[in-house]
């Protein structure tokens, strides 16, 4: 796992240039799951494009009204994926500014029909929490684009860590919302993450030439071919080692997130556990392994 050093780390409200055309204001909800905050993003100049507004704080909106430069107003308001720390504030930004909210679309869009079937069966995800109000005035579909201000976007559809996650190319550089990140890998927890989904996301993104990454969370990702390739291979490292603890015989998630993630800190062993019941699901998927007596998050999982 890599982390951003605190030397890197923002003050909450205050507007930091990362580059020409580029405003990033920090919201003030640092947790386990979020780290330093989440990021909002102000793209262009005369003509905003705000990326992830953020949580429902009146603070963090104060803030985002004060970075706007008189006379500019905000063209677009685009949400990378409805969790509770990335979209609820677009509300309020929309009654605020008149701009309209973009995403891919609501909180549920894009789940494959195995996540659909365990939603519909009573799984409920984990970890930030879902907006389940989330709905955008338009959807962007995959490779649709956004210009304003000077500046053009283009929506990548990267579903894993949320099915309707989207990750938004400018030229070279990437905003890769939860999808990757350089502080931590992302949390992945059935049915509105999707582990399969989520490394073939990976494994586009790695086809691309980029120069830099900025996630919603933590500080930018300069290197980010290298940092793909470490989320691939630790990814299929987690997925081993279920493999290997499941050789040993039938095993709950529970148990098997106890043996594989025993590196993992107490405080984000719940995301660990979601992670794990990802990787089986994606295991399932894949027939390499069994769920007795259906797939669960209770279930018993041994290899075929």
């Amino acid at each position: 796992m890599a982390h951003d050093s605190p030397a890197l780390r923002p003050a909450p409200g205050i507007v930091t240039r990362p580059e020409r055309g580029l405003r990033m204001v920090l919201a003030p909800n640092p947790s386990p799951m979020t780290h330093w905050g989440t990021n909002t993003f102000l793209l262009g100049e005369g003509g905003v494009i705000v990326i992830d507004p953020g949580p429902d704080s009146p603070a963090h909106l104060a803030a985002l009204l004060a970075a706007l430069e008189p006379g500019e107003e905000v063209a677009a308001i685009v949400v990378t994926h409805a969790h509770l720390d990335h979209s609820p504030l677009a509300r309020a930004l929309k009654e605020a500014t008149g701009a309209p909210v973009l995403a891919f679309g609501g909180a549920s869009a894009g789940r494959s029909p195995v996540m659909r079937r365990l939603a519909e069966a009573g799984l409920a995800g984990g970890g930030e929490g879902v907006d389940a109000a989330f709905h955008p005035d338009r959807s962007l579909a995959d490779g649709e684009t956004v210009a304003a201000g000077g500046v053009r976007i283009e929506a990548l559809h990267t579903p894993g860590h949320f099915a309707g996650h989207l990750c938004l190319a400018w030229g070279d550089r990437l905003f890769s919302g939860d999808h990757v990140m350089g502080w931590a890998s992302s949390l992945v927890s059935p049915p509105d993450g999707d582990m399969g989904a989520f490394m073939r996301s990976l494994d586009r993104l790695a086809t691309r030439g980029w120069r830099r990454f900025y996630p919603a969370h933590g500080a930018p990702v300069d290197d980010p071919a290298a940092r793909i390739a470490e989320l691939i291979r630790h990814r299929r490292a987690r997925e081993a080692a279920l493999l290997t603890a499941l050789a040993k015989g039938p095993a709950t998630v529970e148990a098997l997130a106890t043996q594989v993630y025993a590196d993992t800190p107490a405080p984000l062993m719940p995301a660990a556990r979601r992670n794990a019941l990802a990787h089986l699901i994606d295991l399932w998927e894949r027939n390499l392994v069994q769920a007795d007596p259906e797939l669960s998050l209770d279930a018993r999982f041994s290899l075929i």
